[in-house]
């Protein structure tokens, strides 16, 4: 897939969920181009997980994509407080298993020319959210 001509990069929305944390857990990412136009959808279940394991989840499939498809600059947008604060440094990492998450996406970010985790309301956050529920809703269990 070529490169959206857009200016400032591509935006992506990211969600992660679980039902019961832990339990079913799944994600939801949508790219659009600076337009607000939608130019892909990620949808998966991820097995037994934390809503945290899920939402980071997200952010590294998102950010794998992106890289796939050959997007330098993107614009990230979670509801989760949580993934943007550790993101930015504002938050220390205490969990283990987040920590490997962590490094993960750490490995990822220097693939890119610019790259932002913006934590938004999750009212902003609504196509992301339901294309995570809807992988849930399928009763599909793993990628």
């Amino acid at each position: 897939m070529t490169p959206p001509r857009v200016g400032g990069g591509v935006k992506v929305f990211v969600d992660g969920a679980s039902r019961g944390n832990p339990g079913p857990a799944s994600i939801g990412v949508v790219f659009q181009d600076t337009d607000g136009e939608v130019i892909k959808t990620i949808s998966k279940s991820i097995g037994v997980a934390t809503n945290n394991t899920a939402e980071y989840t997200a952010l590294i499939l998102a950010l794998q994509e992106a890289l796939i498809s050959g997007w330098k600059e993107l614009k990230v947008f979670t509801d989760s407080e949580l993934v943007a604060k550790q993101f930015s440094g504002e938050y220390k990492i205490k969990e283990p298993s987040i920590k490997l998450l962590f490094l993960l996406v750490s490995h990822l970010r220097q693939g890119f020319k610019k790259l932002t985790v913006t934590h938004v309301p999750r009212e902003e956050n609504k196509l992301a959210d339901a294309e995570a529920n809807k992988a849930l809703d399928s009763g599909e269990f793993f990628l």
